[in-house]
């Protein structure tokens, strides 16, 4: 079972580390209990730590949407729309993008997480400041419902089976691993978000598995609606993990 990005548990975690609530090491561990070698992380969050920042934030960027990630290189934009994934700091200006891999033999693998970091420029505050969750649930609800009725439209089941479905339910309630401290909306909006970027993966890949049995122009728009509410997930699971550091950082009143 997919679990959260590691860029989102680490920024979470990390946040919640240099506001005070456990050690950088713990949070690590906490952040990524999957992950059995990483390299490049720690030294640099701790390095940015030192250097002034208290915030550690994430951007989950995809084909045609850098929308949350900070200006930055070609390598560096690259290098985080092939990962889908990146961790950033929005004073000094600077991103740290995963690569996964993994080693061991076969029936003995580990995931290792090699992490790179880039020059960026910095993040105007007020970018940050303004994210709320309880604007973020209603867009997200929003575009929800408006991917249903597409879908509806279209015709046949996003999922291709019920075990399909199944797997998407199961993660509803869940706590993700996510820090003791996180306020309850926050914890509401980061699940409702992750859930349904889970869902709308699990509907593309039944979407190529039916393929064969859908029209051509069926099959398009179905998978077309897809990811477009997939990217709406993406988008509102960073903005609402970086609502919840800007207020672990103290930036604005826990709302």
């Amino acid at each position: 079972m997919a679990e959260l990005p590691a860029s989102v548990r680490v920024a979470l975690w990390v946040t919640h580390a240099w506001s005070g609530g456990t050690t950088l090491t713990h949070a690590l561990q906490q952040a990524l209990p999957d992950v059995d070698h990483t390299e490049g992380l720690l030294e640099q969050v701790r390095l940015w730590h030192d250097l002034g920042e208290s915030a550690l934030l994430v951007a989950l960027p995809g084909p045609g949407d850098l929308a949350g990630l900070p200006r930055c290189g070609p390598v560096a934009t690259d290098a985080a729309l092939e990962a889908g994934e990146a961790l950033f700091v929005p004073a000094l200006g600077g991103v740290l993008v995963p690569e996964h891999s993994t080693f061991g033999s076969a029936g003995a693998e580990g995931h290792r997480i090699d992490w790179m970091a880039h020059d960026a420029d910095p993040v105007a505050p007020h970018r940050l400041e303004a994210l709320d969750h309880s604007d973020v649930e209603r867009q997200l609800r929003r575009r929800m419902l408006v991917a249903i009725n597409e879908l509806d439209e279209i015709g046949g089941r996003p999922w291709a089976d019920e075990l399909a479905r199944d797997l998407v339910d199961e993660r509803l309630g869940t706590d993700w691993a996510l820090p003791p401290t996180l306020p309850d909306k926050a914890r509401k909006v980061i699940g409702l978000a992750a859930t349904l970027s889970l869902a709308a993966s699990l509907g593309q890949e039944s979407s190529r598995a039916l393929s064969s049995a859908l029209s051509a122009t069926h099959e398009h728009h179905r998978s077309t609606a897809l990811r477009s509410l997939h990217r709406d997930a993406e988008r509102a699971l960073a903005d609402a993990a970086n609502a919840a550091c800007a207020a672990f950082a103290g930036w604005v009143p826990t709302r």
